[in-house]
């Protein structure tokens, strides 16, 4: 029962003021003290005298808070209260317990059934005044912290439906641009131009990144969507290797690269046109930071169940707190010894989406100074049907 105790100011612009409060509670006296104090600080208060109803007055109005005694007759305060958290509509609004039992069993229950607080009978006015402000605060920054995320991810969506769109119409013109450069690569070759050759075949190189570039953007919003479906079939794993080796030749240089595979097939149930764009990603990574007195490994192994696909290189590495970025839409990992900056863009996130939609695993492996080791292991058999 109250006390008697008056313990904060009648100011009616409390900055929680206008919240909808529901007070329950079978003894009418206390109602009334609690209803009082809290219409003082311009809230609505709807004061309910047992458990059911409660439940109704919150289904009809959802609160801002809730104010529960336990002790009641027919339902208890924390029948009521799990209830209220079953309730998907329900289940964010605070629950402040008010209870003569000061048992600690009680208040762990209290806790343990979605209160946010406990007070105990007799109550002092300015504990509870301070304790419903306090939580109608944190509720109403939590809700503006979910209005911002929400904003944030129909940002998110408008700024993905608009690269999408650019990207997607892009793709007509490289193919004219690419299909260009063939001919005249073709012309100068006839002509005996080499330089003029071997400057279109660069341009030509370029072009094909480009679209490779928005192939990944376009194939990752699938992905992120569900929408792109492997065309799975029997593939040859070591065949794949050494076709995606010929598709980057001209990136090698001087660097050493050293082919790891068996000369026998190593079949696998997997969409090989996605599973070969994987390895290139992979490989064309590992050209673009290797040193150009560097090695690059490209392996393939495997067991009865599982293959494995690796592209070592002996670059600058990446440290371990940034090997699980490198994966991520965007991700950018800064080289400590040489400030270098590794921007993956778009790259190893279509990597990771293709590998896990073979039902298989993608990592790193790798040492600051001593270069890194990609791979991913498929099931042999297929992705597994969900």
């Amino acid at each position: 029962m109250y006390n008697g105790e008056k313990g904060m100011s009648e100011d009616s612009s409390h900055p929680d003021s206008g919240a909808s409060i529901l007070v329950v509670d079978d003894t009418p006296a206390n109602l009334q003290v609690l209803v009082g104090m809290l219409k003082e600080h311009g809230h609505r208060v709807r004061p309910v005298l047992e458990g059911r109803l409660a439940l109704r007055a919150a289904k009809a109005e959802v609160p801002d808070l809730v104010l529960l005694d336990i002790n009641m007759p027919d339902m208890n305060g924390f029948e009521v209260c799990e209830q209220l958290k079953a309730d998907p509509k329900l289940a964010d609004t605070p629950v402040i317990f008010i209870s003569g039992n000061t048992e600690t069993v009680d208040k762990v229950r209290a806790f343990s059934v979605g209160g946010v607080d406990y007070v105990t009978k007799p109550f002092q006015m300015a504990e509870v005044e301070a304790r419903v402000a306090t939580h109608l605060e944190l509720r109403r920054k939590r809700r503006e912290l979910q209005e911002s995320i929400e904003a944030l991810r129909r940002l998110e969506t408008l700024r993905d439906s608009l690269v999408h769109m650019v990207v997607h119409d892009l793709r007509s013109p490289l193919a004219a641009i690419s299909a260009c450069l063939e001919v005249i690569k073709w012309d100068a070759e006839e002509q005996h131009r080499q330089e003029l050759a071997a400057d279109v075949e660069m341009a030509l190189h370029a072009t094909r990144t480009i679209i490779r570039l928005v192939n990944s953007v376009l194939d990752v919003s699938k992905m992120e969507g569900t929408e792109m479906r492997l065309q799975l079939a029997p593939a040859d794993m070591a065949a794949v290797a050494r076709e995606s080796v010929e598709e980057l030749e001209s990136l090698v240089g001087t660097r050493q690269l050293v082919r790891d595979w068996p000369d026998e097939p190593v079949m696998a149930v997997v969409d090989r046109d996605v599973v070969a764009r994987v390895l290139q990603n992979l490989l064309g990574n590992a050209l673009k930071f290797t040193p150009t007195t560097g090695v690059v490994t490209i392996a393939v192994e495997a067991n009865d169940d599982m293959v494995r696909m690796a592209v070592s290189d002996t670059g600058p590495g990446i440290p371990r707190e940034y090997r699980e970025r490198v994966f991520e839409k965007f991700g950018q990992v800064e080289a400590v010894s040489r400030g270098q900056r590794f921007s993956t863009g778009l790259g190893l996130t279509f990597c990771r989406l293709a590998v896990e939609a073979h039902g298989g695993r993608i990592g790193v492996d790798s040492e600051v100074g001593r270069g890194s080791t990609f791979w991913f292991v498929l099931p042999r058999n297929g992705p597994t049907p969900k």
